[in-house]
């Protein structure tokens, strides 16, 4: 395995291959694994990059903070069996103070995450361009747990026609229900305790789903199971972001955003 922090030297490595890519911002946990073990089974070569992007972060968010593992990230994907790890710094990355930029659609890119965190999803399809430019992949591997990060760069890859597929990964979770993120690290045991609640909420609304299509009604019942200490939205939507009224089978996500404590989760369920 090498670890490169050059993008033009990582070009030179990578030309004529054909190439599994996970884009991570580092601090891997299962979901990141499922991700690398799925490129792995399905390119010859993978690569992984490890890099904290700093234009998705708004003012006041974690990015100081944000978990910094790289040599525990680094046995992990030596031992998953990648190639490469690309981990360039934000000068690599970002060297001109004038930027040709990158804008999220106008509509999609500010709902939800987007009305939340305006200007998130700016940094994240940058970075994400960056990245498959350097990394030229065959393949590019994102979990749904972001569904609509994951929905915004399969738009990206459609409008900019880039020669990509996207592999969606299934949100992996703990043995208590709990979506792993690398941000969990931040909660304490009664904040997880709490955290629960969202999993919990999201199984009741799949359930209810069964019978019940009215999606204000099922909203109603989640409400009662979450015991976070703020809910931003629970939404319902088509697997093309646009939002519903109603339950439509094989084609309807339901998304949950909040606090415990401090630190904002996200996580959803695919109807």
């Amino acid at each position: 395995m090498k670890i490169i922090t050059n993008p033009y030297e990582l070009q030179k490595e990578l030309k004529n291959k054909n190439i599994g890519f996970v884009p991570t911002m580092g601090a891997l946990h299962e979901g990141h694994l499922s991700l690398i073990k799925k490129a792995r089974a399905e390119n010859e070569v993978v690569v992984v990059s490890i890099f904290v992007n700093p234009t998705q972060f708004l003012a006041g968010e974690d990015l100081d903070k944000y978990p910094k593992k790289f040599e525990a990230d680094s046995k992990i994907c030596e031992l998953a069996g990648v190639d490469y790890i690309f981990a360039p710094n934000i000068d690599n990355m970002y060297n001109d103070n004038d930027e040709v930029l990158i804008k999220a659609p106008k509509i999609k890119g500010f709902i939800l995450e987007g009305h939340f965190r305006p200007g998130h999803f700016d940094g994240v399809l940058q970075i994400v361009l960056k990245l498959f430019n350097i990394v030229k992949p065959t393949r590019a591997y994102f979990g749904k747990k972001d569904a609509q990060q994951l929905s915004l760069i399969k738009q990206m890859v459609k409008n900019l026609f880039l020669d990509i597929e996207i592999i969606e990964g299934e949100t992996i979770r703990e043995k208590s229900g709990l979506a792993m993120s690398s941000r969990n690290v931040y909660l304490s045991e009664n904040e997880k305790e709490k955290a629960l609640s969202i999993s919990k909420a999201l199984k009741l609304a799949a359930k209810l789903s069964l019978k019940e299509k009215n999606c204000e009604v099922i909203k109603k019942e989640m409400i009662k199971t979450l015991e976070i200490d703020e809910i931003q939205y629970i939404a319902f939507v088509d697997r093309e972001f646009n939002f519903i009224d109603e339950i439509k089978e094989n084609n309807s996500i339901i998304l949950i955003a909040g606090f415990v404590g401090k630190t904002r989760l996200i996580d959803n369920i695919f109807i």
